[in-house]
């Protein structure tokens, strides 16, 4: 069975945030989010799901979840390309 990581990202109290988190059905894990009945940093907010990856097994997947929340770099890059998507959609 597959599993997956994801980077989620949001515009909330005028700073851009992420989230990091591992499922195996990254859809319904999303739409629980945005519902406000996924994790609770999660909640109140309206999140873009930026980046995916795919593994086959779920200790892969929580290995590079690990990872992901410890490489800022990669998330603020993220993050940029969100901003800028933001900053294009308001002209």
């Amino acid at each position: 069975m597959s599993a997956f990581v994801y980077v989620l990202g949001s515009f909330h109290k005028g700073r851009h945030i992420s989230y990091v988190g591992w499922t195996n059905n990254v859809a319904t894990r999303f739409a629980k989010h945005n519902a406000g009945t996924g994790a609770r940093s999660t909640k109140g907010r309206v999140w873009t799901l930026l980046h995916t990856e795919e593994f086959e097994t779920r200790n892969e997947a929580m290995s590079r979840e690990w990872h992901l929340k410890r490489d800022r770099a990669f998330r603020k890059q993220l993050l940029a390309r969100m901003k800028l998507r933001r900053t294009k959609a308001k002209r």
